[in-house]
């Protein structure tokens, strides 16, 4: 239950529209929903200020659309990662207005007005890391802060990078997202006086086992401010550079 929902259900409690058994019945799935197969916490917005999300790996579809219709029935916000488009073609059957971002795999349903905010900046080394990177600004779209895109800059054309300067010093937050060796965290990170989230990708061939090349040189990067999420790992970059972002100045 959203905050404020819960705000005016307490005035109503208290000014007498509703009776008090009424409003229990409104909350009778604090703080959380047993469906058996899941346990949905309803009551982490209210701790966190943004609601459970759903990570689909290993759902099945049912699954995925049976949470996300309770998740909706209580009035959150949609997030869900990792999608297939069979999981959103189900979540669509529940909810019409459900958006499904396939380079993200991400499906999305926006209940009420977010205000955005803007200041957050979305960086890919290549085109290859597009879906970790559109999974990041999905995430932090959701949690109100509308991100710029500059895709496509890695080190093998660092002027694509330096082209795009203003974009860099404009920002409050920069999410960098590459595989291969992992090294425009670093670049970016001598370049702004901003916190950088570095995201390493499994993107590259053998000796990139599976990300972790670019995770060490990430986690091992010689530029202040720069810190690291788990390999492909673009919702937890989203999420934070959000959070990041709700604390700093408007820009």
């Amino acid at each position: 239950m959203e905050v404020e929902k819960l705000r005016t259900l307490l005035e109503q409690v208290k000014s007498g529209e509703i009776e008090v058994v009424d409003a229990l019945q409104s909350l009778r799935t604090l703080p959380f929903e047993d469906l058996g197969f899941s346990k949905i916490d309803h009551h982490r917005q209210l701790r966190t200020g943004f609601p459970e999300v759903i990570f689909c790996d290993g759902k099945t579809d049912i699954q995925v659309a049976k949470i996300s219709e309770r998740i909706l029935s209580a009035g959150h916000p949609l997030l869900a990662t990792r999608a297939t488009p069979s999981m959103y073609e189900a979540v669509k059957s529940i909810e019409p207005d459900a958006r499904y971002n396939e380079l993200g795999r991400t499906i999305s349903v926006v209940q009420s007005d977010i205000q955005q905010k803007s200041g957050v900046l979305v960086v890919s080394a290549g085109t290859s890391d597009l879906p970790v990177a559109e999974e990041a600004a999905e995430t932090a779209y959701m949690l109100g802060s509308s991100p710029e895109r500059l895709y496509d800059v890695g080190v093998a054309g660092l002027h694509r990078l330096i082209g795009n300067h203003e974009k860099l010093l404009n920002a409050r937050v920069i999410i960098v997202v590459a595989g291969m060796e992992g090294a425009l965290p670093s670049v970016v990170g001598g370049l702004v006086d901003c916190p950088v989230i570095a995201v390493p990708t499994s993107v590259g061939y053998g000796a990139s086992f599976g990300g972790l090349a670019a995770l060490l040189g990430m986690l091992n990067s010689c530029a202040s401010g720069v810190t690291v999420v788990n390999i492909d790992n673009g919702f937890g970059a989203g999420y934070s550079a959000a959070l990041m972002n709700r604390l700093s100045e408007p820009v």
